[in-house]
């Protein structure tokens, strides 16, 4: 599938004719001295304007990453986290009891999850013993009624990136929607797939500012891709998906660049401390190499060491009972005093 592919024949077409309901702050934009046009009320006490309605487009803060991110405002799309953007992509593509989905576990869980409330079946294709995609099988399973393939790049929770070559493969050859989900790619020293956008009309591409961003109780996620599917992104979308206070925190955190440029440093020199320090733990089997703010290792008896470690008060991911991840934990990179103590604790729990 290539630039010159109709992607819109994959659309429901009940959502290609969809009237979008037309909001106040959508019908007018400008300056005003006076709202009596979208039922307010119309005294705002702390003086934060949290008696109007947000701008339903969130114009200032796409600017912001615009100008962050290299990419037009047109490109982009804001949800209520990362996952709206996948609930409104199946409500596009996506019929009920009729259109399939392709998954690669392990991989994040909401897309299943996803699958599962808009009654769509999710075709798993395993990743390889390596993490890596397995192109041929997906190839082979996608049919007629396979709308989109969700590829998580670094994934999660293996951490790992997926070969470059294997993803342009398939953006050439799956006949659907390629939605590549980049939560972690603010750790990751390969390079972002928004800027193949214009080479691939059939590319999503998700990111977050929960992760590097330190905004994960914002609420604030991204979607790229073309223009044409964002209008029908913001056809699709409750009205003021994200909140006035959260459209305040998100611009003003943005404006702090060099301070988020800091943390990533200062998260990637502790990851690869970490990294060293888990390989000396006894019962380490394997601590697996990650592009992403995490490390997946493999230990005996992980499943104990979970509990252990809880007792001790600290809390990692259990990930056992995940397909390719037996006897593993996954560990999200904290700060220095943090990952001491878990190294500690991992000590004195393998004594």
């Amino acid at each position: 599938m290539s630039i010159k592919t109709n992607w819109k024949g994959l659309v429901v077409p009940h959502i290609l004719n969809l009237q979008a309901y037309s909001s106040a702050r959508d019908e007018f934009s400008g300056d005003a001295k006076v709202f009596l046009d979208a039922n307010e009320n119309p005294f705002d006490e702390e003086q934060q304007k949290w008696n109007r309605y947000p701008d339903p487009l969130q114009k200032d803060i796409k600017n912001q990453i615009s100008e962050i991110k290299d990419i037009p405002s047109e490109n982009i799309f804001l949800g209520n986290g990362s996952d709206e953007a996948i609930d409104l992509l199946f409500r596009i593509f996506c019929k009920g009891g009729e259109s399939n989905v392709i998954t690669c576990p392990p991989t994040y869980g909401m897309y299943k999850v996803s699958s599962s409330i808009h009654n769509i079946d999710n075709i798993e294709i395993p990743l390889t013993p390596d993490f890596q995609l397995d192109v041929n099988g997906i190839l082979e399973a996608a049919n007629e009624k396979s709308k989109m393939l969700f590829i998580c790049s670094p994934n999660n929770p293996t951490g790992n990136s997926m070969r470059k070559d294997t993803i342009h493969n398939l953006l050439d050859n799956f006949n659907g929607i390629v939605i590549i989900d980049e939560a972690y790619i603010d750790f990751s020293a390969q390079k972002s797939w928004i800027h193949q956008l214009d080479n691939y009309h059939n590319l999503v591409v998700l990111q977050t500012l929960s992760k590097a961003w330190g905004l994960a109780s914002a609420r604030l996620g991204m979607a790229f891709t073309n223009p044409e599917l964002i209008k029908i992104l913001n056809k699709v979308k409750p009205p003021y998906n994200i909140s006035g206070p959260s459209q305040k925190l998100v611009s003003e955190s943005l404006f702090k660049k060099d301070a988020w440029d800091k943390q990533i440093k200062t998260i990637l020199a502790e990851r690869d401390v970490l990294n060293q320090k888990l390989q000396e733990i006894p019962g380490v089997k394997k601590v697996f190499a990650t592009d992403a703010n995490f490390i997946l290792v493999k230990i005996n008896n992980a499943k104990s060491i979970y509990q252990k470690l809880i007792e001790k008060g600290i809390v990692v991911r259990d990930r056992s009972n995940v397909k390719l991840c037996d006897d593993c934990l996954r560990i999200t990179v904290g700060t220095e005093v943090e990952n001491e103590n878990l190294i500690s604790a991992l000590l004195d729990i393998s004594n």
